[in-house]
Formats: structure tokens, sequence, C-alpha cells
């Protein structure tokens, strides 16, 4: 039997008579790359939110990790990662000192978070750059950055919130190289995205429109 990250039931988000998400379930197979295909608008970002613990839903079943949620997201915080498009680090700290604080904020061991900060500025090409503000940074090395620090704490599961939309091809190629990766070593993803050829590198894919899940299963080749 496949083990699940995420399983969602029935789930509808409101707001006033607004339903954002309408009746939605979704089976997120552990391990696998999962996309979230659908225009601006059309209830990907409620969905992220809602199964996070950061929207409590207005009905129906939300199971992440083997946690109830929202009763058990602060629990879930830890054992998970979140990188929105909107580049969300200070531009005003180092490279080094935005990891270490992201590290901090998930209770790293000083000894632990050093190599841990080493570990990832290699992994994410950033070495060169650990003592630079962020605010000089192009588009694409932010959204290396991002990512480094959204992985920092070796989370079990990350929630992409449409990463490439601000970065051009090139650098959008390379991210989802490093997705591979990171789905190799185990952590389960879940990406949301409006591009088709994104779409079609994901393990599985649900197309939603309006609120709704319209198809789910693996792309089509």
């Amino acid at each position: 039997m496949t083990e699940y990250a995420i399983r969602a039931e029935n789930v509808v988000k409101r707001f006033g008579d607004f339903a954002a998400i309408n009746n939605i379930t979704l089976n997120v197979p552990k391990g696998s790359i999962y996309g979230f295909l659908g225009p601006n608008g059309c209830g990907k970002s409620t969905t992220i939110r809602v199964l996070t613990g950061l929207l409590h839903p207005s009905d129906g079943k939300v199971d992440v990790l083997g946690l109830e949620i929202p009763r058990q997201s602060e629990l879930l915080r830890l054992k998970i990662g979140y990188m929105t498009q909107k580049f969300s680090l200070y531009d005003d700290l180092s490279v080094e000192e935005n990891l270490e604080f992201i590290g901090q904020i998930f209770g790293m061991p000083r000894s632990e978070l050093k190599v841990r900060i080493n570990e990832q500025l290699k992994t994410y090409g950033l070495d060169q750059r650990r003592k630079q503000r962020v605010g000089g940074m192009s588009g694409g090395q932010k959204q290396r950055l991002s990512l480094a620090a959204a992985t920092m704490h070796k989370p079990e599961l990350l929630f992409l919130d449409e990463p490439t939309s601000a970065v051009d091809p090139e650098n959008r190629r390379e991210f989802w190289e490093q997705l591979f990766d990171l789905s190799d070593q185990g952590t389960t993803i879940l990406v949301t995205t409006h591009y088709m050829d994104e779409a079609e590198r994901c393990h599985r894919l649900a197309i939603m429109e309006s609120g709704e899940i319209r198809a789910d299963g693996e792309p089509e080749t």
C-alpha cells in the first residue's frame, strides 16, 4: 500500500459566500513531486495554505505527514518547508546570515547549524556569495537562496508556491534539477505552477480550475 504524505478529503474553504476551494480530494504519495497546475486565482495558493495549517478548512479532513490539520499544525511546522513566489528573506542581511536566522528559528544547535549552512551554500552554488548582502543578488540567486532556506532543517515535505514565476528559463531548469535531487533523497514536494513544461516533469499532477480539481494522475508523455 502506498504511503501518503498528504491526504485531503472533500476539503472546502469559503471566504464569506465565495468557495476558494470546493470539495477537493488529494492524495500525495511520499517521495513524489506532485504538481498543481492552473491559472492564477484558481485556488492553488489557498489549497497550500490549508494543507500547511495557515488557513482552517471550512469543511473536510486534512492529514499531512500523519498529523491532523489544523489541530496539529504547530507540530507540522517543524517537518515542512514552505517557499512562496514572493521573496521573503531579508535584503539587508548576508546570504549566510539569512540561513543562520532560519536555522535558529527551527532550533538547530549552533554546531549543527554551522555545518548545515556550509552544506547548503555548497549545494545551491552560493559558497562564493556567503558574505554578500541579499539585496544585491539576481532573481536566480535569490531563488536558490530561498530553496536553501526552505530546506535548512531537512523537511520531509516541501511546499513550493509558484517558485519559478520570477526567473528566466535557464534558472528554472537548474531549479528543477535541484528538486529532483531533493526527491531522490526522499523529500516529498508539492509544487504549484502555471507552466506546462514544469507540470510535465512532475511524477503526478492535479489540474485545478475555479477551486476544483478537474484531473489528477500521471502527466501524459
